[in-house]
Parts: structure tokens; sequence; C-alpha cells
């Protein structure tokens, strides 16, 4: 279901037609923020209650957030691709965002698989010498998937009773950066009834 905050759109991408939305603040964008949502063949879709919230506190922030539905979720065209072409897909919707709004600095956020997609998208970047200015992670998919090792200054969300990736394994993962984690008491992988530290607290950090 599309909410009032967004505008649908469409891109293509290597598996053909993106299904994305769109997210704009009230001024001109300080910046452009991409969200990724969480796996799709376990119910993840663009309007999953994390992503939903992840882009609305860039909206509120100021930046021009887009997302978009993976491979095979909703109108979007083609079928899972294990992190793969949905890394593709990402960097497509990086290039049409900066073509609309050119030389504006770059956020990346993800929930779940989402984390897994925006880190090897932040590898990839990093590779070709292509910085963005920060990123926010919540749930990430530590021992689920091969997340690359990320900048320091990454902003680290769990819930403390995550039983989809257990903080263990969050810990284990992050441990060799250094890099804090914010945990949320009593919260489970969904953030149910506490969506709201999510935005609270990537509004607090987000300057810092």
């Amino acid at each position: 279901m599309l909410n009032k905050f967004s505008k649908k759109f469409y891109l293509t991408g290597a598996a053909g037609r993106m299904e994305c939305l769109l997210d704009l603040p009230d001024a001109e964008p300080r910046g452009i923020a991409l969200v990724a949502h969480p796996h799709p063949l376990y119910g993840g879709t663009m309007e999953n209650k994390v992503a939903q919230t992840l882009a609305r506190t860039f909206v509120s922030m100021g930046y021009a957030t887009a997302r978009f539905n993976f491979r095979g979720v909703g109108e979007s065209e083609g079928v899972h691709d294990h992190g793969v072409g949905e890394v593709d897909d990402m960097a497509t919707m990086l290039a049409y965002m900066q073509e609309q709004y050119p030389g504006l600095p770059v956020a990346l956020s993800g929930f779940s698989f989402g984390t897994f997609v925006q880190a090897q998208l932040q590898k990839r970047l990093a590779a070709e010498g292509r910085a963005i200015q920060r990123m926010v992670l919540v749930g990430t998919a530590a021992g689920k998937w091969a997340v690359p090792e990320v900048p320091a200054d990454t902003i680290l969300i769990h819930g403390e009773l995550d039983d989809t990736i257990p903080l263990h394994d969050v810990f284990e993962w992050v441990r060799p950066q250094d890099i804090p984690v914010i945990v949320i008491p009593g919260a489970d992988h969904f953030f149910h009834r506490k969506l709201g530290h999510i935005k609270n607290l990537v509004m607090e950090l987000w300057e810092k």
C-alpha cells in the first residue's frame, strides 16, 4: 500500500522494471538517502515498517530518500539473486538519484537483508574511490550473509531479543572492526513497539 508521503516511480535495472518510492523533504534536499528492505523471500518489501521508519527519518533530516522493491517483489521484475543483482539494482538507484540531485552527499541505510546489500554497495563504491557520507544499519544480517566491513562511523542498531539475527552474531562480526552497537532493550527483530527508538537514535547521532 502506497503511503501518503511517497511518490511511486519506476526504473529499469538489469532484471527489468524496478518499482520505487521517493520521499522528499519540504525544503531543498541536503543529501540523498537510499533505504534497503528485508529479505524478499520472507515477506520483505519496501513498505516494511522498519524501512518506512528509516525513510521518514531521513526525510525529516532533509534528505531526498529512495527505496525500491527487490527483484520479484511487488511490481519489480526478475527473481531473487541472493544479494548479487540486488546490489547492482541499488547502484542503478544511486546513479538515478545522483542524476536528479547532483553533488549531494549520499547516505546508505538498510534493515536485515538490506544491510547486506548496502554494505556490499559501500564496499564497491569505496573500491571505486567514491565516498559516502554515512551508513545506518538496523538488524545487521551478520551470520546470515557475509556482510563486509563497514566504515567506522556507521550507526548500528540491533534488538536485544532478535531471534532472527542473534545479537551474538553481530558482536562476532563487528568486534574486529571495533564499532559500537546500539542495543534496544526488549526489541525483537522487527522492532515491534520500538520503532520510535530507531528514528530518535539516528537523528541524535547523525551529526556526531
